[in-house]
């Protein structure tokens, strides 16, 4: 298996976009439909089970064999990685959406309730994925086979990966594990802080189960994937608990930097082409895979290249590399996340030129952006001819040809959950609060180094604020659906010390609840489910 899509039992037939929801009911299908094989009367279905588990974060279903997973009137609206960009990016200041679909203006102004569909959609598609992976996990325990023990342990990663999520986004989730079975009944709820601890319970548990760091087969987790992920749970520690765990972040990120399977790519556009997979790009320790023969959809990559791109400003063909249902003209940033880099060229090596509409003079080669008819964006859903064009990721591989598996409709670029970058910067952060701020210099500066291509834009201890620290996260994140997590662990998501431009449906930007840090659960599922309390606000 040379790569993970040889193990799909599925090949998405052509999907139709359409940019308007006429009917936003999203349904789950039943479970034994949708998992392919019989492990028990097979185990050769094995690796397709486990296949199809990883895939349930990016594609919509099986397509002409089984349809999506969850009805829906758009099945690659309401993928997960396309929901959770949604929730993660449009939330903030690094996009806003142009569409006048239900639920879109509400997360661009931070004015959503438990009605609304993207939330709805995420919430229910982490839950079927780790249905699919409990389901996987009780068939396989117990097994002497080091093969599937490897395989539990996978499903066991991927299912903490989904309760992160929950976690992060709806704090307290319904629970369920391999104990409860797969059937109808209602879940208990569980609190926030105790599932932070049974997600670093089970990601320690496996840890040695994986193949080593680097060794594994891409896109498989492996050891570097769990200590991301380990790091990534410790980084929000305070958030989630109330306590923080700075040294637990730093150790698991010293075990990703320390481990030597890993590089920074000499080229940062690298990590966003199509040939940006682990080991021809040696940054990548997990993405969700995609491809344009095998794994095709209006989702993840393709959705962000489309999305971001218009007819005018960014044309898909001259920036992405795809021909076919191109420029939507939806997805763009606003003014106040450009500041951010404006501020930091001003000070190493800048000011920029505001008549360099493409930041073609930019020192630091993270700017893929383009100033479009106005930086103002006159309303929450005007046109995507207003604000900031984005083209981070592109289709073609990074020296401009075309990959193997081209499809003009759909990208072969990997959507990057955990890489290298992140590790330094994490660790950085560590480091910083707990006291060590040259080793936190040094950990940006190796960031910097590269995003600069020489020390430049090296800083010292006297520029080492938090503020700085949460600033060059969105420099080197951005459009990686980050953004909400951080300015949340930064105090910057609601409160009013940092406002853009219609956080809280005002030109501006005006302060917003605090209660909205975490989204509501949805409003189907306390009516469905007499277990499960609404989070407090809502």
């Amino acid at each position: 298996m040379n790569k993970l899509k040889s193990i799909f039992i599925i090949l998405l037939s052509t999907l139709l976009f359409t940019a308007c929801v006429d009917d936003l009911d999203v349904t789950p299908k039943d479970p034994d439909v949708i998992m392919a094989g019989n492990l028990e009367d097979d185990p050769a279905y094995m690796p397709q089970v486990l296949g199809k588990i990883y895939a349930s974060f990016i594609i919509a279903g099986q397509g002409a064999n089984g349809g999506s997973d969850i009805s829906a009137s758009d099945e690659n609206f309401f993928t997960t990685m396309r929901a959770l960009w949604n929730l993660q990016e449009i939330t903030t200041d690094e996009a806003i959406c142009a569409w006048g679909d239900v639920g879109i203006s509400d997360l661009n102004t931070q004015t959503w309730s438990p009605s609304n569909p993207f939330l709805t959609a995420l919430y229910q598609r982490l839950g079927l994925s780790i249905t699919y992976a409990n389901d996987f996990i009780s068939l396989t325990n117990g097994s002497s086979d080091p093969k599937v023990i490897q395989y539990n342990a996978e499903a066991r990663f991927l299912r903490a990966l989904a309760y992160y999520w929950f976690m992060d986004l709806f704090g307290n989730p319904p629970f369920t594990t391999e104990e409860d079975g797969v059937g109808k009944f209602y879940p208990e709820q569980i609190q926030r802080a105790d599932l932070f601890d049974y997600v670093v319970t089970e990601l320690k548990a496996i840890e040695d189960v994986l193949p080593d760091a680097g060794t594994g087969t891409y896109p498989q987790a492996d050891k570097g994937a769990v200590w991301m992920l380990l790091a990534r749970v410790y980084l929000n520690a305070e958030v989630y608990t109330g306590t923080a765990h700075w040294d637990d972040c730093k150790t698991y990120t010293d075990k990703v930097i320390n481990s030597g399977a890993y590089a920074l790519a000499q080229d940062y556009r690298q990590n966003f082409s199509a040939d940006n997979n682990y080991p021809t790009n040696p940054e990548m320790i997990f993405a969700w895979e995609q491809d344009g023969t095998n794994t095709q959809g209006y989702v993840g990559t393709t959705f962000i290249i489309e999305s971001s791109s218009d007819a005018t400003y960014v044309r898909a063909e001259d920036y992405h590399g795809l021909t076919s249902n191109t420029n939507w003209n939806g997805n763009r940033a606003r003014k106040d996340f450009m500041n951010i880099l404006v501020d930091t060229l001003a000070t190493y090596g800048g000011p920029i030129d505001m008549n360099d509409v493409e930041f073609s003079q930019a020192k630091d080669k993270r700017t893929f952006l383009k100033m479009k008819l106005s930086l103002d964006i006159p309303s929450a859903s005007s046109s995507g001819d207003y604000g900031v064009g984005v083209y981070k990721f592109t289709a073609l591989n990074h020296d401009g040809t075309q990959p193997a598996n081209y499809n003009a409709a759909y990208a072969c670029t990997d959507f990057p959950i955990f890489r290298l970058a992140d590790a330094y910067l994490m660790r950085a952060e560590a480091n910083f609060n707990l006291g060590n701020a040259g080793d936190a210099v040094a950990d940006i500066n190796i960031i910097r180094e590269r995003a600069y291509g020489n020390t430049d834009g090296n800083i010292t201890t006297a520029d080492l604020t938090s503020q700085f620290i949460l600033d060059e996260r969105a420099r080197e994140f951005y459009y990686e659906a980050q953004r909400r997590t951080d300015l949340i662990r930064f105090g910057q998501f609601t409160d009013g010390d940092y406002n853009w431009q219609w956080k809280g449906g005002v030109f501006n930007g005006t302060a917003t609840s605090s209660h909205l840090n975490l989204f509501p659960i949805p409003g189907d599922e306390v009516s469905a489910n007499s277990n499960i309390t609404q989070n407090t606000g809502y």
